[in-house]
């Protein structure tokens, strides 16, 4: 009996789509969606890095998930991995968009307990007004949850497939080929490892790329410690450093020749470097030996044995000192030591990179985390620590949280006896706003010190701070009615506003030490944290134009126009003198504490700081993070790789040549001083 089969019918598998494709996608996406929203210029060979980066990053992750056979656990895994990569992107574009750099993960960790604590309402508002940003980064995880079972439906189905393991073979390899691509460019290669800048290598590499170079660096497989061998031009060593009028038997006037020495210590650097085990110290040691220090001068203890008020004051700016509007820093400005070009670098960072450029000497190279980076190190040749081994009282304020940046853990180390902010008793005579007093913190903090000469004082202020509008900065509210006929937007007069609480500060200050005897015992010395960034075109601070054009009148086109700034180095006796000392060669926060070294006539080795002592020998050099630099006769922007001579100079390629090794080796010495512990070594 026959009996008919019945036909049978099966449903169609749906269409699927692999799951290595998927994320492939995913990342290339990432990026390019980077590159759209903050207006990063990549190159030919970037766009070759994020697609082949982005692809063998994709094939690693789609393959690993492969490997996860249970349909549950791999859809959390993915949607895991989707949201790391898309918080990852978002953060960046945000800090981008408030800064105007990019920030390696170590220094978003380091800052991130601060904003959490200290600006939630801006971040809270940057979120929201950024909500759609969000909305495009967590795209693919809203489509990897829709469409799961079509994207992994195409998974092998026997556990002994070997497809996923060739897959993360063929992303290992991509990524490989991604490298030895980077090694056949010349360029490509140094800004990798040799001229590692975060920002700068998300921009040349992606920030998948840049991710994966800092974590190298980090851990020191990928940093290139060695210094460049240069011929230096140096001054005749035979010549005298200066000449001072007398007269010979005859009675006629000649002129007899000075000579200063050198600010430099008795320690023998090629010797140490020769029995120096540990290789990367015995290079510290052999770059030391190899420079030349520079020359005391005329200037060389002139504040001997006074006291020093040592001011970072936030945002501050060259345009807030006004003859009329702000006259304590218009007297300070140009009856002390005038400074016609100086500079602050935004080092990849905020206040802490630039307190820590102001108070070590050297660059800070890992972004916001470098002054933590300082925690339990030998800190010998800061000025606190200088001056308290002289026997000065030293004291250190801040007006804003005395933990944020970790300073309740840095700054003692600096060589302060104790750190005084809001929260560790500050609160006691400062009222509790947003930004706080600067002229409450003068008012409250200056009898713990006056009478205890001679002291050595550090201020960190915080008046300056933006958001500048009248409602949400009780600065900016406070001194409103002394700007208003200001001709400006209300957003520069707010930020005016905020800083005249500086100017009141130093007033009160100045005033007191007049009144009480000692201003022509005591030296302030005041600079700058980073450029007001708070009046850049952001959503982060409610900027709807660029109001650091109206502020400096011109539009800051590169890093040398916005960085410019102004430095204060003050004392009542320089106002005897019938000529104000003026430095008119280019200056920069990391040349404070070599100038201060000489004027206070402390033993120091100039060739272990990066920056100089303005009034010595030394070339003047200023040196930004990513390689780019000023000199006296010109400007060289890493970014372009192109340098621009001043006026009238004419300048060689072998110049250019010789100042970008200088730099490449000052920024590795101030790497090598933090990672080895460089002061404990040479002083114990």
């Amino acid at each position: 009996m026959n009996y008919a089969q019945k036909p049978t019918h099966t449903r169609p598998r749906p269409a699927t789509f692999p799951l290595w494709a998927f994320f492939v996608l995913t990342y290339v996406y990432f990026e390019i969606l980077l590159y759209i929203l903050i207006g990063i210029s990549y190159s030919g060979l970037t766009w070759l890095y994020l697609t082949l980066t982005g692809s063998a990053a994709g094939i690693l992750v789609g393959s690993v998930l492969a490997l996860i056979h249970k349909p549950k656990p791999r859809k959390i895994t993915g949607c895991v991995l989707l949201s790391v990569g898309a918080v990852l992107f978002c953060t960046e574009y945000f800090i981008f968009r408030s800064f105007q750099t990019c920030m390696s993960l170590g220094s978003i960790l380091s800052g991130a307990g601060g904003v959490a604590t200290g600006f939630t309402s801006v971040a809270v508002g940057l979120i929201l007004k950024g909500f759609w940003v969000i909305l495009l980064y967590f795209l693919p995880l809203f489509l990897f949850c829709f469409f799961f079972k079509r994207i992994t439906n195409d998974l092998p189905r026997r556990k002994g497939d070997r497809t996923p393991l060739v897959r993360i073979g063929a992303a290992l390899f991509l990524q490989l080929f991604c490298i030895v691509i980077i090694q056949f460019s010349a360029v490509d290669r140094v800004k990798m490892f040799k001229q590692y800048d975060f920002d700068s290598a998300v921009h040349t590499f992606g920030l998948t790329n840049a991710l994966g170079i800092d974590f190298l660096n980090s851990i020191g497989r990928g940093g290139d410690s060695d210094f460049t061998d240069i011929d230096p031009v140096t001054p005749d060593t035979d010549a005298p450093d200066s000449t001072e009028p007398s007269t010979d038997t005859e009675g006629t006037e000649i002129q007899v020749p000075i000579v200063y020495g050198k600010n430099e210590m008795d320690i023998d650097f090629a010797s140490l470097a020769e029995t120096e085990k540990k290789s990367e110290i015995a290079k510290l040691h052999s770059y030391v030996a190899s420079l030349t220090p520079s020359s005391k001068n005329e200037y060389t203890g002139i504040f001997e044995g006074k006291n020093l008020i040592l001011i970072t004051a936030e945002a501050f700016s060259a345009e807030v000192i006004d003859k009329d509007r702000t006259p304590t820093l218009y007297r300070l400005a140009n009856n002390g030591i005038r400074f016609t070009e100086y500079y602050q670098p935004a080092w990849g960072g905020s206040t802490s990179t630039g307190e820590y450029s102001v108070l070590m000497g050297l660059v800070p190279m890992n972004g916001v985390k470098s002054i933590k980076d300082t925690i339990g190190h030998n800190l010998y040749l800061t000025m606190g620590n200088q001056l308290m081994r002289k026997g000065y009282y030293s004291l250190a304020f801040h007006n804003g949280s005395y933990t944020y940046y970790s300073r309740n853990l840095t700054h003692e180390n600096f060589g302060y006896s104790k750190f005084i902010g809001m929260g560790n008793g500050m609160e006691e005579g400062v009222t509790s706003c947003w930004p706080e007093s600067d002229l409450e913190m003068m008012q409250y903090t200056l009898d713990m010190y006056a009478d205890k000469q001679p002291f050595s004082i550090y201020y960190m202020t915080v008046s300056g701070h933006c958001l500048y509008n009248w409602a949400g900065n009780s600065m900016s509210k406070r001194n409103r009615e002394s700007l208003e006929s200001m001709d400006a937007s209300e957003t520069i007069k707010a930020y005016h506003a905020a800083n005249l609480e500086l100017e009141k500060a130093l007033s009160y200050l100045v005033g007191e030490l007049e009144a009480r005897g000692i201003a022509d015992d005591t030296v302030i010395a005041l600079s700058t944290d980073h450029y007001p960034y708070g009046l850049e075109n952001s959503e982060t601070w409610g900027n709807d134009k660029d109001y650091l054009a109206e502020l400096y009148g011109y539009e800051a086109s590169d890093i040398f126009k916005r960085d410019h700034s102004a430095l204060i180095i003050w004392s009542g006796c320089l106002e005897e003198r019938d000529e104000p000392i003026v430095v008119d060669t280019p200056t920069y926060s990391l040349d404070i504490l070599p100038t201060l070294s000489n004027l206070f006539g402390l033993e120091y080795d100039s060739r272990l700081l990066v920056g100089r002592d303005v009034f010595s020998d030394a070339e003047p050099l200023v040196i930004w993070t990513n390689y780019s630099w000023v000199t006296d006769k010109g400007f060289y922007n890493a970014s372009t790789g192109t340098f621009t001579p001043r006026s009238g100079v004419e300048i060689d390629d072998a110049y250019v040549k010789r100042i970008k090794a200088i730099v490449g080796n000052k920024i590795t010495f101030s790497k090598g001083v933090v990672a080895q512990d460089y002061y404990n070594v040479l002083f114990g």
